[in-house]
């Protein structure tokens, strides 16, 4: 009898026991959503007359910025901005609001309907000459201004044209380096292998110098035909530029236009200028 109490009794103590034991708290684990891919939508580049309709960006062009005589030919006075009106030319730009601008946002604007700032300009220099790097350059710094300079890689180093050392410079400065051939023949006269000689050989030369792409060209006198623009996107330009012309219906890209700025203009003429020369689109 007692065997019998005596194990009743260690059951229930054992019991007890089992159940006053402390249970373990599993804690729960939150379900990770797995995150939503986010499909961008891909961009559609604009047709011809839908960049031909944009209204245009205002792009100055200038060779020379140094002093001239009252007894210059007529085409170094056009070509030619005396040191002290370029200055006051920045300055009025900057007084009236403008906003420099560089290719790949012309590019995005006119292909993307991409965004510029308000009272956008493009500010561009021709020919490799050195006082548009210690005179150019310098001058639209004070009002943070960046610009294009196109360069003929056969005057690089040369006394009066940039080095390659200025160049690169530009560059590094966020200014926009561009190909204007080898030697500044007209494109119009092209054959075999100028197209290599004059587009694609300068092109590679200026990458080097810069390390970056070189994506926009300008034409020599801002002549061009239709012949040419095939030859000019095979060799990997993006953009090309013109003059004061009728552009390409078909390729409106190839014929971006621009104004030369004349070493005769007072600076309301210059202002004049710009506002006539670009307040319609095409």
């Amino acid at each position: 009898m007692k065997n019998i109490l005596y194990s009743v009794f260690i059951g229930l103590f054992l019991l007890v026991g089992c159940q006053s034991e402390t249970r373990k708290i599993v804690p729960e684990v939150p379900l990770v959503a797995a995150p939503a891919k986010i499909v961008t939508p891909k961009k559609v580049a604009a047709d011809a007359a839908t960049i031909l309709s944009k209204k245009e960006v205002p792009i100055l062009c200038y060779h020379n910025i140094r002093d001239f005589s009252a007894s210059a030919s007529g085409n170094v006075k056009v070509y030619t901005v005396k040191p002290p009106a370029f200055a006051e030319q920045m300055k009025t730009l900057a007084d009236a609001g403008y906003h420099t601008i560089l290719p790949v946002q012309l590019y995005n604007y006119l292909v993307f309907d991409g965004p510029l700032p308000e009272k956008p300009i493009m500010i561009t220099f021709d020919d490799t000459r050195e006082e548009q790097f210690s005179i150019g350059a310098a001058e639209m710094k004070k009002y943070g201004f960046k610009g294009v300079f196109f360069i003929m890689t056969v005057s690089i180093n040369r006394p009066g044209y940039m080095s390659k050392e200025q160049i690169k410079s530009l560059s590094d400065d966020g200014h926009v380096v561009g190909a204007h051939t080898w030697d500044h023949h007209m494109v119009t006269k092209y054959t075999g292998d100028d197209w290599n000689t004059q587009l694609v050989k300068p092109k590679a030369k200026l990458e080097e110098i810069v390390g970056k792409p070189v994506p926009d060209f300008a034409y020599p006198f801002g002549l061009w035909n239709t012949e040419a623009i095939p030859e000019i996107k095979k060799s990997g330009y993006k953009m090309a530029y013109i003059l004061a012309t009728k552009r390409d219906p078909v390729d409106p890209l190839y014929t971006i236009r621009r104004i030369i700025v004349s070493g005769t203009w007072s600076i309301e003429g210059t202002m004049k200028a710009i506002n006539s020369s670009f307040t319609k689109a095409e």
